[in-house]
């Protein structure tokens, strides 16, 4: 997959530095990294309270925000803003790689000291700015190591476990800085657009509400630690968004949506493009208030390509990320099962930042440089049934004692092993037609009423540790019903696929040849981060089906007021 050679005139390879003076002197035409650098020396030097341990790793980074952002709806502009922000985070370690203050799960350092710095960083080019907040913030973390790391020492007293892994890895430092051009918006034709899109649902009157989001957004990355690594990574996010609610006549809530991730200004859709999207959306939304509401049920299940990605998401991804097989509050689904079948042998399963395109649909998940300065790899997770790896970040866990790029972070977290472009492939592929037919004849061979074909999802949600249930939920947007005798396909509504993953996944019968792309952004425990997943379409033997939560409420009382009170509105 190709490059986009736009936002990356300057791509530096991997070098070792000696010191990090050394490396100071490698970015002196670049404020932040000159600043965060020569204020990690000074701190790698001199900072250490007296009879207590130095800190033997420190690492900072530093999150910059350039955002364009436009929304409306009705036929008007409600939001036209620019924005930006910077924010720092200091990770201080006492200890060493064996064993770190980082192994203080419940690390509170002091909750009623009445100063705690923030993490926030100055957007004018000021070094004395930058270096004080990092020093402020640097402070507070050793102190806190300190603390946490004589609470690690001392849990090793009756701990009757022997340690096996390490609290950190070792990785080779990374040299590799970024050289950017303009972000690129074109702030009038969008807000033309928005103005169009959002008036074309108003030929659709019982649509009462809708959004039109339109956004371009910068994040520069900056990245050292005391090995040696200095990263300046700039990634841009150009995202559509277009929400309509209706309600069907039973009060029951409706939504859809059209969205559209793209990385370069050249791949974002015209909005004339948009605009019959969401056509076509707002005609089936409304078609969908007299669709059929389904009641609980186990059926077979033909998944679409973005359902399926959204289904290995939640029920394989998070079980592979590396940290969930550690630790008593995890559910540790896949430990111990490493060279053992987890899934079909038709089945492959592996994760790879490093490809930004699948076919001509851009990736939301590519990334060069993890949030540890850990270049991004693809891993093989799952090779024919088998499982074979998991996410890691720099945290170690039993069996693999070295990162593979996955550590991933909103920059206000930690940083833990974390999906990227998440990637499915059956091996045994039979045709998008084919696979329709394999559902129709489970059906009947089952004796069911019907089965369902899932096009279109909103997203989903997991549970991975080990307090309450082992599940997962999706929620479908556009679901058809098969008749199990005549085949007819009629839209449906009001459920939620749920299930636990192991049950779930042993159900899976066969894929098909058509492959597709689910863009968005995935919330865990180190914050929201960009992620898509390729998958193909699927069936299942079986899925459990449950209501969905439904919302009832009164339609409004009085019809919208008429468009041609405002000939501004076309």
């Amino acid at each position: 997959m190709s490059l986009t050679a736009r936002l990356f005139a300057s791509f530096v390879a991997v070098s070792v530095l000696a010191a990090t003076t050394a490396y100071a002197r490698a970015v002196p035409d670049d404020w932040a990294l000159r600043a965060m650098v020569e204020e990690l020396d000074r701190n790698r030097e001199s900072l250490r309270l007296e009879d207590f341990d130095p800190a033997y790793f420190i690492s900072y980074s530093l999150r910059d925000t350039d955002r364009r952002y436009i929304s409306g709806k009705s036929g008007a502009i409600f939001q036209d803003s620019s924005f930006r922000n910077s924010f720092i985070q200091a990770d201080v370690r006492v200890g060493d790689y064996d064993m770190d203050s980082s192994e203080d799960g419940d690390a509170l350092f002091n909750p009623s000291q009445k100063f705690v710095p923030n993490n926030m960083a100055p957007i004018e080019k000021s070094r004395i700015a930058l270096r004080r907040a990092l020093w402020l913030l640097t402070d507070y973390k050793y102190k806190g190591a300190l603390l946490s790391f004589m609470k690690v020492k001392g849990k090793r007293v009756n701990d009757p476990k022997k340690r096996t892994v390490a609290s950190m890895s070792r990785e080779e430092p990374l040299h590799l800085v970024e050289r950017p051009v303009p972000l690129v918006f074109d702030r009038e034709v969008w807000r033309k657009g928005v103005r169009r899109i959002s008036a074309a649902l108003l030929d659709y009157p019982e649509i009462f509400d809708s959004s039109v989001e339109v956004s371009a957004t910068r994040l520069t990355r900056y990245f050292v630690n005391t090995e040696g690594t200095v990263v300046k990574t700039v990634d841009d996010y150009y995202q559509v968004f277009v929400t309509a609610v209706t309600r069907a006549d039973d009060g029951f809530l409706l939504e859809d949506t059209v969205s559209s991730y793209v990385r370069s200004p050249s791949r974002m859709p015209s909005p004339a493009e948009v605009e019959k999207k969401v056509r076509v959306m707002a005609g089936r939304l409304v078609e969908m208030r007299k669709a059929q509401v389904l009641e609980p049920a186990t059926v077979p299940v033909l998944m679409s390509p973005e359902a399926t990605g959204v289904f290995f998401h939640e029920t394989i991804g998070h079980r592979l990320e590396g940290q969930r097989q550690e630790g008593a509050d995890e559910g540790r689904t896949f430990k111990g099962r490493l060279g053992q079948r987890i899934l079909p042998d038709f089945i492959n399963v592996y994760d790879d930042p490093t490809i930004r395109e699948w076919g001509k649909t851009p990736l939301n998940g590519s990334y060069r440089v993890d949030d540890e300065g850990v270049p991004s790899q693809s891993v093989m997770l799952v090779d024919h049934g088998v499982l074979k790896g998991f996410l890691m970040s720099r945290k170690p866990v039993e069996g693999f004692s070295r990162s593979n790029g996955h550590g991933r972070s909103d920059g206000f977290q930690r940083p833990v092993g974390r999906m990227g472009n998440l990637i499915v492939k059956g091996t045994k592929p039979v045709s998008s037609k084919r696979l329709e037919k394999m559902l129709l004849e489970e059906v009947r061979r089952q004796h069911k009423p019907y089965g369902l074909i899932i096009k279109t999802i909103a997203g989903g949600s997991t549970n991975t540790s080990s307090y309450g249930y082992q599940a997962f939920k999706g929620v479908p947007i556009v679901v058809y019903r098969v008749d199990a005798k005549t085949g007819d396909k009629r839209l449906a509504r009001g459920v939620e696929i749920v299930g636990t993953p192991l049950s779930s996944i042993s159900k899976i019968v066969a894929t098909s040849d058509k492959y597709g792309v689910f863009n968005g952004y995935c919330g865990a425990e180190s914050g929201s981060v960009p992620v898509s997943t390729v998958a193909p379409e699927m069936l299942f033997a079986e899925i459990e089906l449950q209501r969905a939560h439904e919302g009832k409420e009164r339609q409004p009382i009085l019809p919208p007021p008429s468009v041609s009170l405002d000939s501004g509105a076309r």
